[in-house]
């Protein structure tokens, strides 16, 4: 019998993407290689080629993994409004890119893996749908409030990687202010712009469910 020797578990798709999920809150998107990855999995870069062809393809898994951890034990509410119903996917969407560094960064543009997407998006359309959106107008209402959220947190973590989190003695505020003393309304616009996340985005998206309602005259 082998005295002290740990037993890996198998190197798999899930084992990869969670690893790099947890990486990429170290190292940010743009340090995040297949072969940082394949050192903190403590095998050869190539070993990963068998699960994904490229990095393209490995961020798509990450995306995918990040969705599941945001639905899982997420019950929807049959009783929801339309309103309803954006406002609470939209914030938990929110919620789930700020964990992780760059989040916003992998959920662009990437395509899910699987299914895993399709229960929740059925319902939303089936929720939508009966409450008098067509099915065009449903789909049209959900991606915009959706891209709102993903454009928006882009810019949040352009400023602040994580929550609360800036590049050492670095102020957004105060730098902007100094290099626009020349555009009082421009620098003063800074503190719109960097303070006070939370408040802003809840605003904004009132401002997209506002729009929607009016253009399509939907209570």
């Amino acid at each position: 019998m082998r005295v002290g020797t740990e037993r890996r578990a198998p190197l798999d798709r899930k084992r990869v993407a969670d690893t790099a999920l947890e990486l990429l809150n170290e190292v940010g998107l743009d340090g995040l290689t297949l072969r940082a990855i394949s050192k903190k999995l403590d095998v050869k870069a190539p070993a990963l080629y068998w699960h994904f062809k490229d990095k393209q393809a490995l961020l798509d898994e990450m995306a995918t993994e990040m969705y599941r951890r945001m639905v899982a034990g997420a019950a929807l509410d049959p009783d929801d409004t339309w309103r309803e119903r954006l406002l609470k996917a939209n914030r938990g969407l929110r919620a789930a890119l700020l964990g992780y560094r760059d989040g916003a960064k992998v959920f662009s543009g990437s395509r899910f893996t699987s299914l895993d997407h399709a229960e929740q998006w059925e319902d939303n359309l089936r929720l939508f749908t009966a409450a008098g959106f067509s099915l065009s107008q449903a789909v049209r209402a959900f991606t915009t409030a959706y891209l709102f959220t993903l454009g928006f947190v882009t810019e949040e973590q352009g400023a602040q990687p994580l929550p609360g989190e800036l590049p050492e003695g670095f102020d957004l505020v105060a730098e902007r202010a100094r290099r626009l003393a020349g555009y009082p309304l421009t620098a003063a616009a800074g503190a719109e712009l960097f303070t006070d996340y939370d408040r802003h985005f809840e605003e904004g998206l009132e401002l997209v469910i506002a729009g929607i309602r009016v253009r399509y005259g939907l209570d």
